[in-house]
C-alpha cells in the first residue's frame, strides 16, 4: 500500500484551520477524573506503580459492576487518577495493544524526576525505548504501554499544544 504523505498533511492543515480555533472557547470539562485499566495482580501493580514509578496508592475498594473484584487509584498529580480494575475469576489473557483501543498512557514527570525513574526502569530491569530525549515508553506488567514525558502539561516536544 503506498501513502500519499503529502495528501495527508495538506488534510492535517486543513482539519488545524477548520478546527482550531484561535479564541478557543473553556472546555465543558473540569479535567481527567480517572483512567482505568485492567490488573491481572493487584498486589503487583502497586508494587510497580507505588515503588517503581512514585505514583502513590490512595484507595481501593471493591468494584460495583463485578463481585470480588477491587477497583483502586494512584495519584499522578494535578488532581488526575489512573485506576485499576482486577476480575478475579475471569480469564481475560494478556493485554492487547488492538487499532481502536488504547494505545498508550503519557503522563507528565518534571526533567529530574524522568531522570530518576528512568534510572529505577534500567535498573529493575524493564525494557524501554527512549524517544526524542523527553519520552520513555515502556509497559506494566500487565502488557499497558505508558510513557513518561518530561514536558509540561500541554506542551509536546517544545510545542504548545494546549
Amino acid at each position: 500500500m503506498t501513502i500519499d504523505n503529502a495528501a495527508l498533511e495538506a488534510r492535517r492543515e486543513e482539519i488545524r484551520e477548520r478546527y482550531v480555533l484561535p479564541h478557543r472557547p473553556s472546555s465543558s470539562a473540569r479535567g481527567l477524573h480517572h483512567i482505568a485499566l485492567v490488573s491481572s495482580d493487584v498486589e503487583r501493580t502497586v508494587k510497580f506503580y507505588q515503588e517503581l514509578l512514585e505514583f502513590p496508592l490512595t484507595e481501593i475498594f471493591e468494584n460495583r459492576d463485578y463481585e470480588g473484584s477491587s477497583h483502586f487509584f494512584f495519584d499522578i498529580g494535578n488532581g488526575n487518577l489512573l485506576a485499576f480494575f482486577d476480575f478475579p475469576g475471569l480469564d481475560l489473557g494478556p493485554y492487547l495493544e488492538v487499532f481502536g483501543g488504547l494505545h498508550h498512557v503519557a503522563i507528565s514527570v518534571d526533567p529530574a524526576t524522568w531522570e530518576r525513574l528512568r534510572g529505577k526502569l534500567e535498573a529493575a530491569g524493564v525494557p524501554h525505548q527512549i524517544e526524542s530525549g523527553a519520552s520513555i515508553y515502556f509497559k506494566d506488567p500487565d502488557g499497558a504501554r505508558l510513557e513518561l514525558l518530561a514536558d509540561h502539561l500541554g506542551e509536546m516536544y517544545g510545542a504548545r499544544v494546549l
